[in-house]
């Protein structure tokens, strides 16, 4: 067997994260893997060819340094990058029919003129203080599930697509769920701050005056408003975007050929346009599934004491200012959002891993 250095560097590891946290025989290209196995058991003759046995990555191999530290770098970047989509998002989805907007571009533009490039980052301290954390919960999360969700699901003998989906589905709504803890108080003082001022909301003095005046009239349970239309958003969403990557990775490497008997491999540039094709088609499905109820969670969470509502009035609110469609509001920057960050995300995973 060659060294553990030499096996890092192979490409075979770049497949998909569901591949590289797999054992041997879970692996979705089985006979490619067996002819790319039978090639190792010659080294003598062939001494360049890795095999599966050795590009398998889990928790124990995993550098915990990259993961916390350098892991951490790589996600603040990506949030300030895509930090105004959200902010765009969370306004469509909260503004009263007199000043929604029509589209996403109409609210950037609008918004850049009335607020400046400073009104696209309202409560990013926020939000970079708690989404670094609740990113490594959530990658610790699904990097211990991965495995069990695998082993859960192989005795069923189903194919390899199939228990591509479930497996994924499964670990990303269990990190979803483990995330969650960080996720909700951040959201609701950071959804406070995106609009602050617009369409009748209040204003505050950044995020810790906002946690203040909630704890001080609801008390900490304040900070988790609409827990349950979080729980219920983002592990479903989470499970169908990791569910709809994982298959969709799977169906894109037989198209082109890598789920028979050939013993090329892809390269790297064919590698990453996979990726990044299975993370447009995952954000898209997710975005569509859960947008919805990620509509009525933000404007749960964004209510103050004056207006507060329960789901059913919530939801009976917006069918009356913009019909069925006024669920889907924000559409457009969340699927952008999610179908980017879940593609960058998968990139530095994979570096993280090697």
């Amino acid at each position: 067997y060659k060294s553990r250095a030499r096996a890092k560097r192979s490409p075979l590891l770049f497949f998909d994260p569901s591949l590289s946290l797999s054992r041997s025989r879970t692996n979705p290209f089985s006979r490619f893997g067996s002819a790319v196995r039978g090639m190792a058991s010659r080294e003598i003759a062939r001494p360049n060819v890795p095999s599966f046995d050795q590009t398998e990555i889990n928790w124990d191999k995993l550098d915990k340094t990259k993961l916390f530290v350098v892991g951490a770098g790589i996600f603040s970047g990506v949030t300030v990058a895509l930090y105004p989509l959200s902010v765009i998002k969370t306004r469509m989805q909260v503004a009263s029919s007199d000043v929604v907007q029509k589209n996403a571009f109409s609210a950037f533009r609008n918004m850049l003129k009335v607020d400046g490039i400073p009104g696209l980052y309202r409560g990013f301290g926020t939000v970079i203080t708690g989404a670094v954390p609740a990113r490594i919960i959530f990658l610790t999360s699904l990097e211990m599930t991965k495995v069990a969700s695998l082993n859960l699901v192989e005795p069923f003998k189903l194919s390899e697509p199939v228990q591509a989906a479930l497996a994924n589905g499964i670990a990303g709504m269990s990190a979803s769920l483990c995330s969650q803890a960080v996720f909700v108080p951040i959201d609701v003082v950071s959804q406070k701050l995106m609009v602050q001022g617009y369409s009748g909301f209040a204003k505050y003095n950044g995020g810790f005056d906002v946690a203040r005046k909630i704890i001080k009239s609801d008390g900490i349970r304040g900070l988790y408003r609409g827990f349950g239309l979080s729980v219920m958003t983002y592990s479903p969403s989470s499970a169908v975007w990791w569910a709809s990557y994982g298959s969709s990775q799977r169906v894109i490497w037989k198209l082109l050929g890598h789920g028979n008997d050939k013993e090329n491999v892809p390269s790297q540039s064919k590698i990453v346009c996979v990726q990044a094709t299975g993370g447009i088609i995952a954000g898209a499905v997710a975005s569509c599934v859960t947008t919805p109820l990620d509509t009525i969670k933000t404007r749960l969470q964004v209510m103050d004491n004056m207006q507060k509502q329960n789901v059913r009035q919530v939801v009976k609110r917006l069918i009356a200012e913009d019909g069925w469609k006024g669920f889907y509001r924000g559409l457009g920057p969340r699927f952008f959002s999610m179908s980017a960050w879940g593609t960058t995300m998968i990139v530095a995973y994979e570096y993280l891993s090697k």
